[in-house]
């Protein structure tokens, strides 16, 4: 079996103690049979995955490998794998053989989906339904983010910490109503 990204020759492998891979000696990625993941994730807890995880490490440092860049196909049924993006300050790619179930990871790829906690869910991260999820928890982290800048840490406190009570008030959108309106009247 060769490598997906530069055709060396795969060699047995492991990953997380127990997690049987093939092994690229010449640019360190990992082959992860379908079957060979399912083992070893049904020996794991059932933990859904959480999209606001890589909102909160979005600085996590790693940098990806050069052939992240590079499509691939699966070197167990030759389809193209799917690939789905990681989304920290520095992206990657994960690639995924929805035919054969099978998962490649550049170097250092799959460190940091164990940090992040995501290597026992794979599967959600193709899913359009996460890929939105993370995207609007990126920007809902931006646009704190951007608070903070304007208005400095304390005041951005303040006004986070408001804005969940009147969230959950029942009235809350009155008194959110009554705060723009003043805003408006005392700018203009």
């Amino acid at each position: 079996m060769d490598c997906p990204k530069c055709n060396s020759e795969l060699v047995n492998g492991i990953l997380s103690d127990t997690l049987l891979t093939k092994h690229c000696q010449q640019c360190e990625g990992e082959w992860i049979s379908g079957r060979n993941y399912q083992i070893w994730r049904s020996e794991r807890p059932n933990i859904p995955p959480n999209p606001d995880i890589l909102a909160q490490n979005y600085h996590l440092s790693y940098n990806p490998s050069s052939l992240d860049a590079k499509a691939a196909s699966c070197p167990e049924c030759r389809r193209m794998m799917a690939r789905g993006k990681i989304t920290l300050k520095q992206p990657f790619y994960l690639e995924h053989c929805l035919t054969c179930g099978g998962i490649w990871c550049d170097r250092g790829e799959w460190e940091v989906l164990e940090q992040l906690k995501l290597d026992t869910n794979i599967s959600q991260i193709f899913s359009g339904a996460w890929q939105a999820q993370v995207r609007a928890s990126h920007m809902n982290e931006l646009e704190r983010q951007a608070i903070i800048d304007k208005v400095g840490v304390e005041m951005a406190q303040r006004v986070f910490d408001l804005a969940d009570l009147l969230t959950k008030h029942p009235n809350g959108d009155f008194a959110a109503a009554y705060l723009m309106r003043r805003f408006d009247r005392d700018k203009g």
